[in-house]
């Protein structure tokens, strides 16, 4: 099986809405966003240990009365070459499969779509357009995140936006931009910045919006939703 696996934690009871679940690691990602809070899949992930993934299989398997599904994040999950052939190893073993992505990998998306692999699919969106590759650090292809958008949206699956809110890159005018691109979506929240441990060692320390902030934040875009909501506060 073509990938690699960097960290695994066997329960979590909040990053898969709703359901107990396990989470898989996966190392590299193609954006730089300054405030990423795992560097450490990222860059340098070849000092963490390799986990193979039928540990992972192994452990689920054992607990299936407790555990609903697997959450695969990163990193960027959608840039494993063998992303399809685990995840239908996963849903075999017959659980739930939650993906974290940064919406990049349009053609990895519409293929687990297509062979009805997810069950729920939260997006990263880093900021409105024209700021995008400002705020994702590098270089981005705009049209390739707009294709997983309206592939998400009309997937027919569960599935959220979110975006982490850096005071020093995103206002209020920016997240009501969001609002706009994505009207008509499902979910939305907006998840708090974390300056405690960052990929680019300047973000730590930076202020964060206060809750009250943020709440106002979520409240100027609730007509673009069916639900907005607010993280980590």
């Amino acid at each position: 099986m073509s990938l690699i696996i960097k960290g695994f934690i066997q329960t979590s009871l909040i990053d898969y809405p709703g359901k107990i679940a396990s989470i898989v690691f996966f190392p590299r990602c193609n954006f730089s966003c300054p405030f990423c809070f795992n560097p450490e899949m990222v860059r340098n992930s070849e000092e963490l240990r390799e986990i193979n993934p039928e540990e992972v299989f192994d452990y689920i398997e054992s607990q299936k009365k407790w555990i609903d599904g697997v959450c695969l994040t990163g990193g960027e999950p959608t840039l494993q070459e063998g992303l399809t052939e685990f995840i239908s190893e996963i849903k075999n073993r017959g659980f739930l499969v939650k993906l974290d992505t940064n919406g990049s990998n349009p053609e990895m998306l519409k293929k687990l779509i297509e062979k009805k692999l997810l069950d729920y699919v939260a997006m990263d969106i880093k900021a409105p357009l024209k700021k995008y590759e400002k705020v994702a650090g590098c270089k981005v292809n705009l049209e390739n995140i707009q294709k997983s958008v309206e592939l998400i949206k009309n997937s027919g699956i569960d599935y959220e936006f979110r975006t982490t809110v850096v005071p020093e890159q995103l206002n209020k005018d920016d997240i009501k931009k969001i609002g706009e691109w994505l009207d008509g979506s499902k979910k939305y929240f907006l998840q708090q910045f974390r300056p405690e441990k960052t990929l680019d060692k300047s973000f730590r320390g930076k202020r964060q919006y206060t809750p009250e902030e943020l709440k106002e934040l979520a409240d100027s875009v609730k007509s673009n939703f069916e639900k907005v909501d607010v993280r980590g506060i």
